[in-house]
């Protein structure tokens, strides 16, 4: 099954607010993540805002080509206490 992000809102740093193109929603904590290199710029609060769907990749993506792969996010979405592996980032 591919899932891909339809909608994606920051909530505050390092939280984003998902919706799924089968119609599921969550919230995804990506604080645990080590966010190396140029994902540690996701710790920023007003580059994280800027946060948009890629509706190629159906994946949310910033500034500078950093995304994050859509299928971890659906299962940390629905299962919060999942952790997310370092490989969660496309970029």
């Amino acid at each position: 099954m591919v899932v891909e992000v339809v909608e994606a809102r920051p909530l505050e740093v390092l939280k984003l607010r998902l919706r799924f193109s089968d119609g599921k929603e969550g919230v995804v904590d990506l604080s645990a993540l080590e966010l190396p290199g140029p994902l540690s710029r996701l710790r920023d609060p007003g580059f994280f805002a800027q946060v948009r769907v890629d509706p190629e990749l159906g994946a949310p993506v910033w500034p500078g080509g950093l995304d994050l792969d859509p299928l971890l996010l659906y299962a940390q979405a629905l299962s919060p206490g999942l952790p997310l592996p370092a490989e969660a980032s496309g970029a």
